[in-house]
């Protein structure tokens, strides 16, 4: 560098001090535009193959987004002579409260990132039937699946009669630690119990209305 400045004429290795930090902040910001247009571009991708929602990509995005903004922040300070050492203790302190408040939210983005496997692993899609079971041998909560946001799935229950619509909002997080039970068509109806007794009714009624024998 110094001998680079020697090469050059006095009046403009003053501004060489200026010039030089101006051109690399100039190539960071840069960087950093390309790259946030990539990982857009990467993500709009992946959300049109994986057929993500919009509720999953705008979240995504920003995040990425706000990950970019803050690596060109620190690495446009680090340019301007900022210290190291105030860098890395900005940077532990952020982590720190992150960190705490990741803890704390740990139940909502649990669910989030659950959604984001039902999106991407597809256990099952809008439309499917299914059944979350606590055990294999005792019956679960069963439905259509309506709705799947970052937070719950939506069944709508196909035990109910046409007048009676019930829905049932599962976290997604239950959904990986049970059974889940997957129909692609209409699950099978069994025949209510009471539809059972109505038939065998009259059987009954007519054996029991038969006349003694004569003894």
């Amino acid at each position: 560098m110094y001998r680079f400045k020697a090469l050059i004429p006095t009046w403009a290795a003053e501004w060489m001090d200026i010039i030089v930090p101006a051109i690399q902040i100039a190539l960071i910001l840069l960087l950093s535009i390309a790259l946030h247009y990539l990982t857009r571009k990467l993500i709009n991708r992946a959300a049109a193959h994986y057929k993500w929602p919009l509720e999953l990509v705008v979240p995504v995005k920003g995040l990425v987004r706000w990950l970019i903004i803050g690596g060109t922040i620190l690495l446009i300070l680090e340019r301007l002579g900022v210290s190291a050492t105030v860098l890395w203790t900005a940077f532990s302190g952020f982590a720190a409260v992150g960190a705490v408040a990741f803890f704390a939210a740990w139940s909502v983005l649990s669910n989030f990132f659950c959604a984001l496997l039902i999106f991407t692993v597809r256990p099952y899609r809008l439309g499917d039937y299914i059944e979350v079971l606590d055990a294999l041998d005792k019956p679960g909560a069963k439905g259509r699946v309506v709705d799947i946001n970052m937070l719950y799935t939506t069944l709508e229950d196909f035990s109910a009669g046409p007048a009676h619509r019930i829905v049932l909002q599962i976290p997604n997080t239950h959904v990986f630690q049970k059974v889940v039970r997957r129909w692609t068509d209409a699950p099978p109806q069994p025949l209510p119990t009471e539809t059972v007794e109505a038939s065998e009714a009259p059987a009954v009624a007519a054996n029991t209305s038969l006349p003694s024998p004569a003894p």
